[in-house]
């Protein structure tokens, strides 16, 4: 606003002038002002002296320096209730945090600093570490081909590659890409404390056996024969079929008993598969003793449910299946990858297939 040439003082002396009789137009031509500027003082200094004059600017000022005070306030209000609403931990989300605030209330990157409390040196840093992008496409294709490996998993299969990382990095940039494994359902904890399984100390001395369901995509269901071995954790067998008889589990386990030789310990629930005479029969026949878990104790057979677990999760979850021979096809070779590229966290993230080699090299040299 244009300033005018004339303070409180001179314009209270103008008005006094015309108060002492000297007409309207005679002192507007002496002043050079208009008539309408003197109506306009006479409306809102008259009658006033000079003294009251300097309290009534007084009392402007202070007004107005407290309508800006609550205008800033309402504004730094206005921001906090825009954006004091997200999480601002990370240096990151606070930088967002006052650059929206820049962007949607117009303010300057000092006004919004001071609104939410950041230091302005925090916002203007810029990192100077790399950017690291081979690292991250690789880590972005482990996690694109291997959808339920978290970070832990994707390092070994990164090293497997050549690529060392530190484990602590590869969390971070795991992280950054927003790669995490959304966990499915919730998980019984035991109440109190439990006797730890035993594991068996040779390969074949003890095979886990359990059945998975499933369902094709048109709704018909079908369902798996899953055998581990406890020592090495191989993948003995995945045999899938719409039903599954005592018969046909005993058929498969000579196939794979003519492959490995035989195991001294089966165990199983309590199905009606494995009591069947045909079991009990085999049993006794081959001197193989089959031992069954106690009625609703699944952990018992604790590897076979972490097998089965893992297997759902990968596989099942992962595939629709639309006809028998694709699903005995994609779960056949999801048990080659599960024996010969799958790293496992319990055999010092060997396969496997590794751990099983290097226990018969093991035994030749001794």
């Amino acid at each position: 606003m244009k300033r005018s040439r004339f303070n409180e003082e001179q314009i209270i002396a103008i008005l006094k002038e015309q108060e002492s009789g000297l007409g309207t137009a005679d002192l507007c031509r002496k002043h050079g002002i208009s008539s309408a500027t003197f109506y306009k003082w006479k409306a809102k200094y008259g009658g006033l002296d000079v003294s009251d004059a300097r309290r009534l600017k007084t009392l402007e000022d202070e007004n107005t320096r407290l309508k800006k005070l609550l205008a800033e306030a309402m504004l730094d209000n206005a921001i906090l209730k825009d954006v004091g609403s997200k999480k601002m931990v990370t240096p990151d989300a606070k930088r967002d945090a006052v650059a929206h605030a820049c962007l949607v209330h117009g303010v300057s990157q000092r006004r919004a600093c001071e609104a939410l409390a950041v230091d302005r040196s925090s916002v203007r840093y810029r990192s100077l570490r790399p950017d690291d992008r081979e690292l991250r496409e690789a880590m972005k294709t482990v996690a694109a081909q291997r959808r339920r490996f978290g970070y832990r998993r994707i390092h070994v299969m990164l090293q497997r590659q050549g690529i060392e990382m530190n484990i602590k990095k590869l969390r971070r940039l795991y992280a950054e890409e927003k790669l995490q494994v959304r966990k499915r359902g919730g998980r019984k904890r035991a109440l109190g404390t439990r006797r730890p399984i035993i594991v068996p100390d040779q390969p074949n001395q003890r095979w886990s056996l359990d059945f998975v369901s499933d369902a094709f995509t048109d709704g018909r269901r079908f369902r798996v024969l899953t055998v581990v071995d406890d020592h090495t954790r191989e993948c003995l067998a995945l045999v899938v079929d719409t039903s599954l008889s005592g018969r046909r589990v005993v058929r498969e386990l000579d196939a794979i008993i003519a492959q490995r030789g035989r195991p001294s310990t089966v165990v199983s629930d309590n199905g009606t598969e494995f009591t069947s005479m045909a079991i009990l029969r085999w049993s006794q026949d081959r001197q193989i003793n089959w031992h069954y878990i106690a009625p609703g104790k699944p952990m018992q057979n604790g590897f076979i449910e972490s097998f089965n677990g893992s297997f759902r999760d990968e596989c099942l979850n992962e595939t629709l299946f639309t006809s028998l021979a694709e699903a005995r096809m994609r779960i056949g070779a999801w048990k080659d990858d599960y024996n010969d590229h799958r790293p496992h966290s319990s055999l010092g993230n060997l396969t496997p297939s590794e751990f099983a080699s290097n226990l018969a090299l093991e035994k030749q040299a001794a």
